[in-house]
């Protein structure tokens, strides 16, 4: 008997892992979902608005003059990390909009722009007079290290 006990708790470990994992997945599915069903909201709710860009940056919300009730309904985790802010002038106001991480690097800053915007989330941006510049890509550091030893 005391050969078996080895096995049976292993055993144990592996279904009671398998279980864990079910769980997971399900909590992430309904999190996939949840996301499908807000981005789909964001869509439906898009402007067009024409505004002049006077600064970006990457910033913590707490720090980046948003009204108190966004910072309050922001999830904690978000609260902490930095999230990509654009200060822009759209009209007469002068705003602080959160970003797109993808459509943040494609912005470009003391140029007016025309940007699909969902309250103060922006989620593209078009040039207004001009075509956008495309913000160079940064290398890798594996990129730099064979692009040294290529010489």
């Amino acid at each position: 008997m005391s050969a078996y006990i080895p096995y049976i708790i292993t055993a144990v470990i592996i279904i009671a892992l398998l279980v864990g994992l079910y769980f997971i997945s399900r909590y992430a599915k309904k999190l996939q979902d949840k996301q499908a069903a807000a981005s789909e909201q964001m869509r439906e709710m898009e402007q067009a608005v024409s505004m002049l860009i006077i600064d970006k940056k990457m910033m913590k919300i707490t720090e980046a003059g948003f009204p108190q009730i966004v910072v309050d309904q922001a999830p904690k985790l978000s609260r902490l990390s930095k999230v990509p802010v654009v200060k822009a002038k759209v009209g007469p106001k002068v705003m602080s909009l959160m970003c797109d991480p993808k459509v943040f690097n494609t912005i470009p800053v003391k140029k007016e722009v025309k940007a699909m915007v969902s309250g103060i989330y922006i989620t593209g941006v078009k040039g207004l007079r001009t075509g956008l510049d495309k913000a160079p890509e940064k290398k890798k550091f594996i990129d730099k290290v064979k692009g040294i030893f290529k010489k």
